[in-house]
């Protein structure tokens, strides 16, 4: 029975993932007084996507046919791996935290692949900012789980995630990864997902020439992403207190910072995710302190 309530709470978190996405951007209405769209556009968004005809360029290969398949496959994979109610019910066992990192950046391969693929100036744009922004993330993503991972004296994330009471190496970690889970959610300062203007896209850019059921699907792959890296903050970097707490004190926190901080340059980016690496760096050693 224990595969089938993995595999239940696998269903129910992508399930709830585009809620998620419908909530935080419901709260950014409500800070600017205004009306917008209920929490659940996200899923009347997606059927009417999974209802309209796609429209695929003769220029393409199997790469861009393949890559929202590739995409949402790695972001189910990876988000089954993470222990977000209990220990037990999750395939923790079959990979910890660098495993999570590198399905990610199977998915990230192709979608790179596929904006490229297309042959649009876009794609292209977006691809080369996708790749450089993921060549600053990924490092401080992986120390600031080591961070928490020194305390546990495993990287298996059912061991990181059981309970070892407040640490201030665990609380410096969380830090660091929520920055990460800005860019790697294309959220503001690092990204927009509510723009289309070529000098700013990064994530829309490479998904450009999608439509209809693909589009759906990396529509969707991005929803799961991110509950993913939420759910790495709540259940893994700070396991103690109530879950569903934690996970609305990131989304208020979210929603925050996106309503009250410009899009930085892309530049300005590297600097953000540089400043999270010295972060992660001193999560590192505290937590090898022992504090």
């Amino acid at each position: 029975m224990k595969p089938a309530f993995i595999l239940t709470q696998i269903l129910l978190l992508v399930a709830v993932s585009p809620l998620v996405s419908g909530i935080i951007r419901k709260i950014k209405n409500n800070i600017r007084m205004r009306k917008g769209a209920g929490i659940f556009q996200p899923y009347y968004n997606l059927a009417k996507l999974f209802g309209k005809e796609e429209v695929v360029s003769d220029t393409t290969s199997w790469i861009f046919r393949a890559a929202p398949f590739v995409i949402l496959a790695s972001s189910v994979c990876a988000l089954s791996l993470v222990p977000v109610f209990a220990a037990t019910l999750s395939f923790s066992n079959m990979g910890d935290f660098l495993a999570i990192i590198f399905i990610l950046a199977l998915g990230r391969f192709f979608i790179a692949l596929a904006g490229l693929d297309a042959g649009s100036a876009f794609g292209g744009m977006g691809s080369s900012r996708e790749m450089f922004i993921s060549t600053f993330a990924e490092p401080v993503a992986l120390l600031s789980v080591f961070a928490v991972s020194l305390n546990a004296g495993s990287t298996n994330l059912a061991a990181v995630s059981a309970p070892v009471g407040l640490r201030l190496s665990s609380i410096i970690a969380a830090i660091s990864l929520f920055i990460v889970t800005i860019a790697e959610t294309s959220r503001i300062p690092v990204d927009n997902q509510e723009t289309h203007l070529e000098l700013t896209m990064i994530h829309e850019a490479m998904v450009l020439e999608y439509s209809g059921k693909s589009l759906a699907l990396i529509e969707l792959a991005s929803h799961i992403k991110q509950i993913l890296f939420f759910s790495l903050i709540a259940a893994v970097v700070i396991p103690w207190g109530d879950f569903a707490l934690k996970m609305t004190v990131i989304i208020i926190t979210v929603s925050l910072i996106e309503v009250s901080v410009a899009k930085m340059r892309l530049f300005r980016a590297v600097d953000l995710l540089s400043f999270a690496f010295v972060i992660s760096i001193m999560a590192v050693i505290v937590s090898a302190a022992g504090y």
